[in-house]
């Protein structure tokens, strides 16, 4: 049955990210790879990673794609403007990455596989991850949200100090 879901959840990724690069409007890329985000979440689920499936959802497809948007909609891309007369290299890079899987492939079935053991489950993905970030990491994780607030308060400067330049 996992089977299924990742057969799903791979064809679906692959097709919306065909046509993110296809697509001529770019609202409509945006979509496609919202879709994709949501997938790949999915993924993330079906291999029993659910903080990842979470930080997929909030991170790319919340706060990235919204940038992603603002960009699109602030720079006003023209659909003449964004394409370019890549094909040659596009079926080099095509040809060489099916070649690839095709060995993977090839390479998998020959190998011999080892079936591992039934691990014991004592936590979840998110309570391992929260107790080695708070006990093992806990200088570096305060050293990155120090430095994020450093950030965030220069950014707030940096634009109020433009704001007032215009106004005046």
């Amino acid at each position: 049955m996992d089977h299924i879901f990742f057969f799903y959840f791979a064809g679906v990724i692959a097709v919306t990210s065909l046509l993110v690069v296809a697509l001529r409007n770019p609202v409509y890329s945006a979509l496609a790879l919202l879709i994709m985000f949501f997938h790949v979440a999915g993924l993330y689920v079906t291999l029993h990673a659910e903080f990842l499936a979470a930080v997929q959802i909030v991170v790319y497809a919340g706060a990235i794609l919204v940038l992603y948007l603002f960009v699109v909609m602030l720079l006003n891309v023209k659909t003449e403007e964004r394409y370019h007369n890549q094909l040659p290299v596009a079926g080099l890079l095509g040809v060489m990455l099916c070649t690839e899987v095709i060995l993977l492939l090839i390479q998998s079935r020959t190998a011999a596989s080892a079936v591992p053991g039934d691990p014991v489950i004592t936590s979840g993905n998110t309570e391992t991850i929260g107790e080695v970030l708070y006990s093992t990491y806990l200088f570096p994780f305060e050293v990155a949200s120090l430095i994020l607030l450093v950030a965030m308060i220069g950014a707030i400067i940096l634009a109020k100090k433009d704001i007032g330049d215009t106004v005046q």
